[in-house]
């Protein structure tokens, strides 16, 4: 390969990665502004005549409605990109959920025109979600097949890195404003902020998605006629089982991520009657931890396996379960913190960092979009959508404590570790080529 020529892919990939970061960041940002403020505030304004537990658990419903529209829009657009292509597919899911978050910032609550409002914000959930669905596997996927193979793990955790970017800037917004207003103008029209703000990451997102160009290995499989007509059909067919197996395996690391994040705000809000400042401030933290570890598991997945870190990072999760909780019930701010560190800074992005890479690789490229989608979309609404509605309704159900919610973990825990355990294809350790590239980021 020439100079010019590894000038040209080092440009390539570092605009490639900083576009698929950013479509990651905004869903995240939707996603955790999404939960944040149903914890906080979509109770009262939403579904005011309901008991606040209740009123939490409806806004969970909704948060839900969304993700049950993300396997639709990930077979949808899964699709698509395996048929035409990644790139445009991508601008336009970025446009979807975008778009649908500013919206959210428009709406007017039950107060103004009563049912409407839920209704509403129902619809603005599943066009979201469908955006949602397209959004990750394509986004992994341009980052993935610009990369050299044996560092795929490291540039696909770079792109996990707008994950947590994509909940520390929400909660840094919400944190900040809830310290600076006077009492009671968050919950009354400063929580819509943040969600008009939106609208500058998407468009940023979308400029430099329009400067991309489109995946190597896709265009190479175009050319020679490799591309299938029904490309879900074929993941059905041939690959079912390591679908079954990654999709389970995908569940604690969407749904435990959301029980560190959504469930523990309401526990330590609602059930504990303790101010949100502290906890919103200990998980900036542990999320901000995340951002440098991801691209280190990422880069770990590349040297020993990307199967060994996952399962090493699911079974971590089960064994810490029961210190995370000890921790937050004190309310203790420290505790807190560091309980938020571990919790996703270890846990969650050993997971995370070493996801991207296993799962794509489980697939051919003219499958991949559709494949990738599926896991990650089915295996997100079985773990991340499910575990906010489940965890608030075990915590009423335990009058307040923590002891189900802890079963929950396990079982999901213990599930996905197995799970991954038996996923041998697109298990990858690195191994040194004969002409290693350098490419830079």
């Amino acid at each position: 390969m020439t100079t010019k020529s590894q000038s040209e892919r080092s440009t390539s990939l570092r605009k490639v990665v900083v576009a698929s970061t950013l479509g990651t960041t905004v869903e995240y940002y939707d996603f955790t502004l999404y939960a944040t403020t149903a914890a906080l505030v979509f109770g009262p304004v939403f579904f005011p005549s309901a008991e606040p537990i209740v009123g939490v658990l409806a806004g969970f419903a909704t948060f839900f409605v969304g993700y049950l529209a993300r396997p639709i829009g990930g077979l949808l657009f899964g699709h698509y990109g395996d048929k035409l292509g990644r790139k445009n597919i991508l601008v336009i899911t970025m446009l979807m959920m975008g778009i649908g978050t500013f919206a959210i910032g428009l709406l007017p609550g039950y107060d103004q025109i009563g049912v409407w409002a839920p209704i509403l914000l129902v619809v603005i959930r599943l066009v979201q979600g469908l955006g949602m669905g397209g959004e990750y596997g394509g986004g992994v996927l341009m980052a993935l097949e610009y990369s050299p193979k044996p560092r795929q793990g490291l540039f696909t955790s770079i792109v996990h890195v707008g994950t947590p970017a994509g909940v520390l800037l929400p909660t840094a917004f919400v944190t900040i404003l809830d310290a600076t207003l006077p009492d009671g103008a968050y919950e009354a029209w400063a929580w819509r902020i943040p969600f008009l703000a939106s609208i500058l990451l998407i468009g940023v997102g979308v400029y430099i998605r329009m400067r991309v160009t489109e995946s190597p290995e896709f265009i190479a499989a175009r050319e020679q006629k490799e591309l299938t007509k029904v490309p879900i059909a074929d993941i059905f067919r041939n690959y079912s089982g390591r679908l079954v197996l990654s999709i389970l395996a995908k569940m604690a690391e969407s749904g435990l991520f959301n029980i560190y994040y959504v469930v523990a705000i309401a526990l330590v809000t609602v059930e504990l009657g303790q101010e949100r400042g502290p906890i919103l401030t200990a998980i900036l933290i542990g999320v901000g931890v995340e951002v440098f570890t991801l691209p280190f598991f990422g880069w770990l997945s590349d040297r020993i396996g990307r199967r060994k870190v996952y399962v090493a990072g699911a079974v971590f999760q089960i064994l810490f379960a029961v210190p995370f909780f000890l921790m937050i019930s004190t309310g203790d701010f420290v505790l807190l913190t560091l309980a938020m560190v571990i919790a996703f800074g270890v846990g969650h992005g050993s997971m995370y960092g070493s996801q991207a890479s296993l799962f794509a690789n489980l697939y051919p490229v003219q499958v991949r979009y559709s494949g990738l989608s599926a896991t990650q979309q089915i295996g997100a609404t079985l773990g991340g959508g499910l575990s906010p509605l489940i965890g608030s309704a075990l915590i009423a159900a335990a009058g307040g404590g923590w002891p189900l919610v802890l079963v929950y973990v396990l079982v999901v825990g213990l599930i996905s570790a197995i799970s991954a355990a038996g996923l041998r294809q697109g298990e990858a350790s690195y191994v040194e080529p004969p002409a290693p590239e350098r490419v830079a980021v």
